[in-house]
């Protein structure tokens, strides 16, 4: 995807965080669990997660997504190495790696808030993980805001 003022974007896969991010108490919304779906259809759907709520399995069964336990966020960024170039999404110190080494790296601050060093690692900030699975399916929306 070509973005004026901002570039070429080329990624494969889009790597989220779960906590904070993609649900709140280990938890996702059905709403965004069939968004993450019709994203699975384009790219590469991976949830990092240290599954803090132990729900992980439970939360993604029957999806066409990923999911790979991590433990700290230098596993989180090197297992995303490994799906470059990406899309990260994150909200937290533990996402900072994987965001900064991104094509392209959204922030959420939802209701668990975010660290700053993960807002300062991001490209674009949003409060709600929708609005970001919104513009990755729809390019236009993205290109709205990073268009220079």
């Amino acid at each position: 995807m070509e973005i004026p003022g901002y570039g070429k974007l080329e990624f494969n896969a889009v790597l989220f965080d779960l906590n904070g991010t993609l649900g709140v108490d280990g938890k996702v919304s059905d709403e965004v669990k069939e968004l993450l779906a019709r994203l699975a259809d384009r790219y590469t759907v991976v949830v990092l997660s240290a599954d803090t709520f132990g729900t992980l399995e439970k939360e993604f069964r029957g999806l066409p997504v990923r999911i790979e336990r991590v433990s700290s966020g230098a596993e989180k960024a090197e297992i995303a190495e490994g799906y470059a170039p990406y899309v990260a999404v994150g909200n937290g110190n533990n996402d900072v790696a994987m965001l900064e080494k991104a094509e392209l790296a959204f922030c959420v601050i939802g209701r668990e808030g975010a660290s700053v060093d993960a807002l300062l690692a991001s490209d674009v900030v949003v409060t709600d993980v929708r609005d970001v699975i919104e513009m990755l399916l729809n390019e236009k929306k993205l290109i709205a805001t990073l268009r220079r």
